[in-house]
This record gives C-alpha cells, sequence and structure tokens, in this order.
C-alpha cells in the first residue's frame, strides 16, 4: 500500500526569511524559490525569482545573505544566496521533520509552502510545530494519495470551497467534540459558543458539509 499527503500551507511573511524579506521590502510581486541544503547539512542555498525587478536593491535586506544574480530575463531576476539552517523559516521546520519542500513562493506578504508528508501522522506532527512557530499557519489544500503501486486514489480537498462563516462553524464543531463518539458537545453548545441559533449551526454544518463531500466523493 502506498500513501502520502501533499500539503500546501500560507503563513504571514516570516521576518527571518531573506527572501519573504526582499519580495516585502522591494514590492515585487513575487517570488518562486528553489533551494539546496549542503552537503554537511548546515547551510542552505537558495534561489528566487523577483518580477519587476527595476531598482531593486538588496543590499540592506539581509546583513547575513549576500545576494548574486544568476540570471537576468529583463522584467524577472533570478538572486541566489546562502545562509545557515537556524533561521526561522518554515521551510526549515518541514525539512526537520523529513519531509520534502516540493514548492515555495512568496505572495506580496503571504508565504505558501507545498510539501509532502508520508503520513497523516508525520502531517500532523509538521503542521502541529508549524503552528507553534507560526500562529497565522492556514492549510491551503491537502492531496492524498492511497492504493496499490499502480493505483492512486487521489481526493483534492480546496477548503476555498467553503465560505467563512461554515469554516468557522466546522472548525468549532470539531474543537468541541460535536463529531467525537461520544459527543464532546451538542448542537446546542457549539450553537452558543458561535452566539447563533441551533437552526443557524445547521444550516452551515450541512452546508460545509456537502461542499466537502462533494470534493471527497465527486
Amino acid at each position: 500500500m502506498s500513501t502520502g499527503i501533499r500539503a500546501e500551507i500560507r503563513v504571514d511573511a516570516p521576518t527571518g526569511c531573506p527572501t519573504t524579506q526582499a519580495v516585502t521590502r522591494t514590492g515585487t510581486s513575487t517570488a518562486d524559490v528553489a533551494r539546496a541544503v549542503s552537503g554537511d547539512g548546515e547551510r542552505v542555498v537558495e534561489e528566487f525569482l523577483l518580477a519587476d525587478p527595476v531598482g531593486v536593491d538588496l543590499d540592506d535586506v539581509d546583513a547575513d545573505a549576500e545576494f548574486e544574480v544568476v540570471f537576468d530575463y529583463g522584467d524577472h531576476v533570478t538572486y541566489r544566496f546562502e545562509r545557515d539552517r537556524d533561521v526561522a523559516c518554515p521551510c526549515e521546520t518541514v525539512d526537520a521533520n523529513d519531509c520534502p519542500v516540493v514548492d515555495v513562493s512568496v505572495r506580496g506578504e503571504d508565504f505558501h509552502l507545498t510539501f509532502h508528508a508520508p503520513d497523516m501522522s508525520a502531517l500532523q506532527s509538521v503542521i502541529g510545530e508549524l503552528r507553534d512557530a507560526f500562529p497565522s499557519l492556514d492549510v491551503k489544500r491537502l492531496l492524498r494519495s492511497e492504493g496499490e503501486a499502480d493505483t492512486h486514489n487521489l481526493v483534492f480537498v480546496d477548503r476555498g470551497r467553503l465560505t467563512e462563516r461554515q469554516f468557522e462553524v466546522l472548525q468549532t464543531a470539531h474543537r468541541m467534540g460535536y463529531f467525537d463518539h461520544p459527543k464532546g458537545a451538542n448542537a446546542g453548545d457549539v450553537a452558543d459558543a458561535l452566539d447563533i441559533t441551533r437552526s443557524t449551526f445547521s444550516e452551515h454544518l450541512a452546508a460545509a458539509q456537502s461542499k466537502l463531500l462533494d470534493a471527497i466523493l465527486e
């Protein structure tokens, strides 16, 4: 049985990350990141692409990171720098949990990271550590693979299908144990915590569950 989970997360741009500093300070539109760990495991080399680089000066972005131009596309420039691995960055947390980083991008003040976890236990562990270090963490997408070596059953769950209120209702119900057996809270308890009526709670919950089931079963 081959299992695996692909996760995309978002956090507020980490202040200790040279790449995010370069994006936020220069006001460029995006940065796609490639990274490699040195042979001794103590250093990491990163390359990132800045859009609209006219007038960009990275000299004062990070005292410990010396930026060099790798390739100039005209309207985009790829920069490279090397740094120690002890920087407070989501990539380091994921690496420390032996979960390969698949993709990194910085969009304005949002830091997006995609990684592969071998199973749900590993995913919960890395998400827990990330949330402790970066309270703004939001799990944007999960893609799970299950099946024999030649068969894959892929399930894509996009939380963007839910409205903010539907997500709040679902999250609160889960936190209070509404879905546990036996229940840790009934519908009235969750509705009171949300300061809504039981019927409103039921409507939001049914809509959220329907959307999630559509994503899983379609």
